[in-house]
């Protein structure tokens, strides 16, 4: 396995670790009943549960992305260590993400997306050099 699909692969586990801490904190706020209904409506969100849950759409907006970069340097046979490194630059940012986004470290939670959206779009470029 190459070190960009590892990547991919850790973020999986990051998402999956994700999810589960949303709706951990979905079920204090409205109990297991609830967050096996359909919930419809709105719901009465604690301010923690309302960020993890931006946190985890953030995080499935920002994946698509990268698994494309993954894809196109792994099939066009461009994989390097510099876009192995953008990759795991994108896991480091993605796995501070979501307690930046969960504490509301302001600024940081803006630097660190900027730093996984750069690790991305730095991978799309080494694979047209």
């Amino acid at each position: 396995m190459t070190p960009e699909l590892a990547a991919l692969a850790a973020i999986a586990v990051i998402q999956i670790i994700m999810i589960g801490v949303a709706q951990q904190s979905l079920t204090a706020d409205i109990g297991r009943d609830g967050n096996m209904g359909p919930r419809d409506g709105t719901l009465p969100l604690s301010p923690r549960t309302q960020r993890l849950r931006r946190a985890v759409a953030n995080h499935v907006e920002n994946i698509g992305l990268f698994i494309i970069a993954v894809v196109v340097v792994t099939l066009s046979g461009q994989a390097t260590t510099f876009t192995a490194s953008c990759a795991w630059v994108f896991v480091a940012a993605r796995a501070l993400y979501l307690p930046a986004y969960l504490y509301g470290w302001t600024p940081w939670r803006s630097v660190i997306w900027a730093v996984g959206m750069a690790a991305t779009l730095l991978m799309l470029a080494a694979a047209f050099i």
